[in-house]
């Protein structure tokens, strides 16, 4: 039979590993994740915004059947989402005024996708649109060309 001094010995034993693993946890580089979510996000984008590219008819099809974005005509839509996605993305990806491609992204995602588009789709907006409200207001993270043109800067001054 145990006693209530070796259960709670155990149990803080079991708390202190708990600490431990947490601290190593969080000795996880940053910068690494900033750069998962950037390629993560930004990948998703071009890929979507490459499939209409690379067949306008289906893309436009896409835009007048299933999309239906209210307020524009279905050819502009296509090409301003196309513009979007494939300019933001790659500077995402980059690194690369991230903050800057971050913002459209995120207001295509949550005003226009979420609220017109998929309402029911809050799960990948949530993902979607926590990546990159994280890289809007963190910053790339060091594996950019963001934090090199800023390093660069700070050393001439």
């Amino acid at each position: 039979m145990t006693t209530r001094s070796q259960t709670g010995a155990a149990l803080s034993r079991l708390v202190a590993r708990l600490d431990a693993v947490r601290d190593w946890l969080g000795r996880f580089p940053l910068s690494i994740l900033q750069l998962a979510m950037r390629f993560g996000v930004g990948l998703y984008w071009f890929k979507g915004a490459l499939l209409r590219i690379q067949s306008p008819e289906f893309g436009l099809k896409l835009f007048q059947e299933e999309y239906k974005v209210p307020f524009l005509d279905p050819a502009l839509a296509m090409h301003l989402a196309n513009f979007n996605e494939t300019v933001c993305s790659c500077l995402l990806m980059l690194g690369l005024f991230s903050r800057l491609a971050a913002l459209p992204l995120l207001v295509q995602q949550l005003l226009i996708i979420q609220i017109f588009v998929f309402p029911s789709s809050y799960v990948d907006s949530l993902l979607q649109g926590s990546c990159l409200l994280f890289i809007l207001t963190r910053g790339p993270g060091v594996f950019s060309l963001d934090h090199l043109i800023d390093r660069f800067f700070r050393k001439r001054s």
